[in-house]
């Protein structure tokens, strides 16, 4: 049966993974992002130019019924708690937890047209697993997963939410970190899976929690992380 598919933040990195493995099974997606980005022209692919954070979704343009919501933006700001001003909290709460709530919200009634249709959030290895210079993202990203919980509590049994907490993976918005062969190669050797974290690895998780096949699970946090949250080096 061919879906819908509501993917923010989907022209590159996880979300654009999580398009090409959704188109790959048939399924029609829309996506969200400020530009198209690394997304190819596909019969599939409708592309939706707008900011989430400053602009209105425009339902005109998607369909009455939708399957499947992945919210992708995210950030990464990797500073001393000393140097942090309530700005950067500001911002990294509007990126990953208001704009969320924006787009659930958005679309809920869509959503809800569906016999079942699923949610899915990310969040962070670091708000499980205590990491220096992750104030403020670790703080946005556990809002997250308490949305999480709520929103699958209240939504239930018609809508399913879930949430990935991944550790470091090579997307763009790791960039700085990955620039070289050199830094990705001493940052893997950081992982118990001696490798970090490619968009693919993340977005099959995505995928699987928006199709069927995870029907039964709803309210879930689950890392994919490389082993990183819970096996000892």
């Amino acid at each position: 049966m061919q879906k819908n598919y509501l993917i923010i933040g989907g022209s590159t990195g996880i979300g654009l993974s999580m398009v090409q493995q959704l188109t790959a099974r048939n399924h029609k997606v829309f996506v969200v992002s400020r530009t198209k980005g690394q997304l190819e022209d596909h019969p599939l692919i409708t592309h939706i130019t707008a900011d989430i954070l400053q602009d209105e979704l425009p339902r005109d343009l998607l369909p009455d019924t939708l399957h499947g919501l992945a919210y992708c933006p995210g950030s990464i700001v990797l500073k001393p708690f000393r140097s942090l001003k309530p700005a950067q909290f500001e911002e990294d709460f509007q990126i990953n937890l208001l704009g969320a709530v924006k787009s659930i919200q958005a679309v809920l009634k869509n959503l809800q047209q569906a016999e079942q249709s699923g949610i899915l959030l990310f969040s962070t290895v670091a708000v499980g697993k205590g990491m220096p210079f992750h104030a403020s993202i670790a703080a946005a990203k556990g809002a997250v997963e308490g949305l999480t919980r709520s929103l699958a509590a209240e939504l239930a049994p018609k809508v399913r939410v879930n949430c990935i907490a991944p550790s470091l993976t090579d997307t763009p918005l790791a960039g700085k970190l990955l620039s070289t062969p050199e830094k990705k190669e001493t940052a893997g050797a950081r992982f118990p899976l001696k490798r970090v974290g490619e968009p693919t690895d993340i977005a099959a998780m995505g995928v699987f929690l928006l199709d069927d096949q995870s029907s039964w699970i709803s309210g879930q946090v689950i890392s994919v992380d490389g082993g990183q949250s819970t096996l000892s080096m």
